[in-house]
């Protein structure tokens, strides 16, 4: 085996997920975490519930010290051995903050090439200005994870995970994360693949957090499906003008999702309403978990937000995707009460239909 030395930067539910699963694969993992969380990482070990993938003999795994090590100094892991690869996957909202912390804590050029496994379609160019464009591989994670609490993880729904060509490692890494069960595929292409993920993450995410409505009631109400189907053509409108073509991605059939936008309505709706559900069970999406959870910032700014800014780039009006986000925003922030659109569809569709270039 290619055995690799991997630093995963923090325990979420995406860095346990990857890295623990390539620590059991035989790789040496170091997880960077807050003093607190290694204490408590270094007591109780992680634990991965990966039932559902039919490949392993066990669901339940438990990794302890030796088997991975845990560290709240960046400097002093460095310093026990070369890394080959960071794992990096926060929420899109603190990117920011994780860079300036890396940055402060080593010169960037001590660091290893970062695997970027989060959503949107912003983060590894901010990534490339802090560290250097040598040092970003982009990377996408489709499969679904659950988290209960620091190093605590279960496996939802298996996919896979994508990596784009174009760094000296993406192959290495390709095999590696397929060797251990990750469902792994090398992609030409880094916006194809990253956009194409971004794609799937806007299906009734931010309308399901505004309204505190199931996936499953806002694909039910005609109105409201239409405006899932608007935000989508607006997404592809911004894609076909970059030249960005929509791709399949592990488990994701992410093309089958993009002509469903140009069918019929009683035809598509029931392959969106089983996509925007799929993976989720009776699990809420993330910007209904985020705002309900008092969370005061979103990734719906990293997501559809990131629509809106590269329509105004290009021309092409994003004005659903510019009322989600801003709305959903003015939640997050405080500025509206929680509860002003709360199960009141035609209360936020009255306000879309009242922005140009959208009939609904």
């Amino acid at each position: 085996m290619d055995k690799l030395n991997i630093l995963s930067l923090g325990a979420g539910a995406i860095g346990t997920y990857i890295g623990g699963s390539l620590a059991l694969a035989g790789h040496t993992v170091v997880f960077l975490e807050q003093p607190q969380v290694v204490e408590s990482l270094r007591t109780h070990g992680m634990t991965l519930d990966l039932g559902i993938d039919p490949r392993r003999k066990q669901a339940h795994f438990a990794l302890h010290p030796p088997a991975v090590q845990f560290t709240a100094s960046l400097p002093e892991a460095l310093s026990q051995m070369r890394f080959d690869v960071m794992l990096f996957a926060p929420k899109s909202f603190d990117t920011e903050a994780a860079l300036r912390s890396l940055t402060a804590s080593v010169n960037p050029a001590e660091l290893p090439p970062v695997l970027c496994l989060q959503n949107g379609v912003e983060n590894e160019p901010a990534i490339a200005a802090a560290l250097g464009a040598e040092k970003v591989i982009y990377g996408t994670v489709t499969s679904a994870v659950g988290r209960k609490g620091p190093g605590q993880i279960v496996l939802e729904k298996l996919r896979g995970v994508g990596v784009a060509a174009g760094h000296p490692l993406s192959a290495r890494l390709v095999k590696a994360l397929d060797a251990a069960y990750l469902n792994a595929k090398l992609f030409p292409n880094a916006a194809d693949m990253k956009w194409s993920k971004m794609l799937t993450n806007l299906l009734a995410n931010p309308t399901s957090a505004i309204l505190d409505m199931t996936p499953a009631e806002v694909f039910a109400h005609p109105g409201l499906y239409q405006l899932e189907i608007e935000q989508l053509r607006e997404c592809l409108s911004v894609m076909k003008a970059q030249g960005i073509r929509v791709v399949d991605l592990p488990g994701t059939p992410v093309r089958a999702l993009a002509f469903a936008t140009r069918l019929p309505f009683w035809l598509s709706k029931p392959f969106l309403s089983r996509a925007a559900g799929a993976g989720r069970g009776a699990k809420m999406p993330s910007f209904h978990i985020d705002l309900h959870a008092g969370r005061k910032q979103s990734e719906v700014t990293y997501l559809h937000g990131a629509v809106v800014r590269a329509g105004q780039r290009l021309g092409i009006p994003t004005p659903v995707n510019q009322l989600l986000t801003e709305t959903l925003l003015a939640l997050t922030e405080g500025k509206l009460p929680l509860n002003a659109f709360a199960h009141q569809p035609e209360k936020l569709l009255i306000k879309l239909s009242n922005l140009s270039h959208v009939r609904l």
